[in-house]
């Protein structure tokens, strides 16, 4: 157990405050829609590799969302924030929920419809 001056060095209690994902590139650039299909198909099958289907939901709808709403979202559903770009989560049972970059934001690299 820690005092309320202890300072958090090891980098392992879970986060309040969620931030936007730093910028990050594809291995290839890709379209807006090849994105939306990736996104589409890790929301699909997520719930299949264990946790809790309303958490997974809570998650979406969070990374959908503006990071006001975002965090209202992750708040209220009882979510436990480890990394503050909600790349790492836990619910109150200790299951945990890994969120690849994709579902968070877009690539630097992403192709613009013209």
């Amino acid at each position: 157990m820690g005092c309320a001056g202890s300072s958090r060095a090891k980098g392992d209690e879970p986060i309040k405050k969620i931030t936007k994902p730093k910028p990050w590139k594809h291995s290839e650039p890709i379209t807006g829609e090849q994105l939306k299909r990736m996104r589409d198909e890790f929301w699909d099958t997520a719930p299949h590799y264990g946790g809790r289907k309303e958490i997974w939901d809570a998650l979406q709808a969070a990374a959908e969302a503006d990071l006001t709403l975002a965090q209202a979202i992750i708040d209220s559903a009882g979510v436990i924030v480890q990394k503050a770009d909600l790349t790492v989560c836990y619910d109150e049972r200790g299951a945990k929920y890994e969120l690849p970059k994709y579902v968070l934001s877009a690539p630097t690299n992403l192709i613009r419809d013209s």
